[in-house]
């Protein structure tokens, strides 16, 4: 049997992070919309999210980086945030245009990785600026589900300064993706 890019990266402990964070979306959404309790969701996030700290760093630490973890973390980090989004969105109507660029930017993204992938035969994980931007996404979703009264402007402000970093962060990744893309293809190594 022919053996795959991501045999044997299946089943190590971060990857089954990932896995038990894509289970947690469903347990997110029914305690936020379902059951109406706003702390409940918001500590199943701050699990979510912990378990993301906790599989980079098992990752880099026992040097358990994989191909396949590289595109599962981000996966299981932006259907939470989109799901996050849909709940948040039925409460705030500024969030509904953070919901929409938030799915662009990941359409987009998830092409550029892949055309990089078929053209370069290489995985890039995530850098800073895709971290910052996940790390600024929970702190406003944390802040609009513990907070439900929070006035207009307020809502306003937090929503315009995530998709100010969600822009960012497309911009940076793309400008990235070009970069290394040129350096591959003058790299006669390559």
């Amino acid at each position: 049997m022919k053996q795959t890019r991501f045999h044997g990266q299946f089943f190590t402990i971060p990857n089954l992070l990932s896995y038990l964070r894509l289970g947690l979306i469903p347990a997110i959404v029914w305690l936020y919309c379902g059951m109406r309790s706003y702390t409940a969701a918001a500590w199943m996030m701050a699990v979510s999210a912990a378990t993301d700290v906790v599989d980079g760093w098992i990752a880099r630490h026992f040097d358990l980086v994989t191909d396949w973890g590289k595109i599962i973390d981000p996966i299981a980090d932006k259907l939470t945030q989109i799901a996050i989004c849909f709940c948040l969105a039925w409460r705030y109507i500024p969030v509904r245009f953070m919901l929409v660029l938030l799915i662009v930017k990941e359409v987009y993204m998830g092409i550029i990785g892949l055309i990089f992938i078929h053209k370069t035969d290489s995985v890039e994980g995530a850098v800073w600026y895709g971290k910052m931007t996940t790390v600024l996404f929970f702190l406003v979703a944390l802040l609009l589900i513990l907070f439900p009264d929070l006035p207009n402007p307020a809502v306003i402000a937090a929503v315009a300064v995530e998709c100010a970093s969600i822009i960012l962060s497309m911009i940076l990744y793309t400008a990235r993706y070009l970069r290394l893309y040129h350096e591959k293809k003058q790299d006669p190594a390559a």
